[in-house]
């Protein structure tokens, strides 16, 4: 009986450590057509929680200061979906631009990653350092 007692207390512990939020978008990178220089690009990242337990968004971290993150305000529910906010300005930026933002959650990885990539066609009126 104590045996029997004992692999159902492990048997349902096991089943509450194993549960764990999980983070999941459509689209894990955006890419948006080519930019003038000097635009801000507002965008989201519709995040879906496919786990079985609330999904939090701790924190976020960019590469540069020109990339903001605006992350929901309350846990995301199983099943639910939350939304976090990127504003992206390309002033002083051209060129290929591939920005990367970590989330810091509770999910199994971690550490999520998004991404976004654009062109940014620069101001006619700056003078790029050119090869002769």
């Amino acid at each position: 009986m104590k045996v029997q007692l004992l692999l159902i207390l492990l048997f349902k512990t096991a089943l509450v450590f194993g549960q764990a939020a999980v983070f999941s978008v459509k689209y894990k990178t955006i890419k948006f057509p080519p930019t003038p220089e000097g635009e801000v690009l507002t965008f989201s990242y519709e995040v879906k929680n496919t786990g079985k337990i609330p999904l939090e968004i701790y924190s976020s971290e960019t590469e540069c200061s020109c990339t903001d993150v605006i992350l929901p305000t309350e846990n995301i529910p199983p099943g639910g979906f939350g939304t976090v906010k990127v504003i992206f300005n390309t002033q002083g930026k051209y060129y290929f631009q591939n920005r990367m933002i970590y989330l810091n959650t509770n999910s199994r990885k971690k550490r999520e990653l998004v991404r976004f990539k654009v062109y940014v066609e620069p101001d006619p009126s700056r003078q790029l350092n050119q090869d002769p």
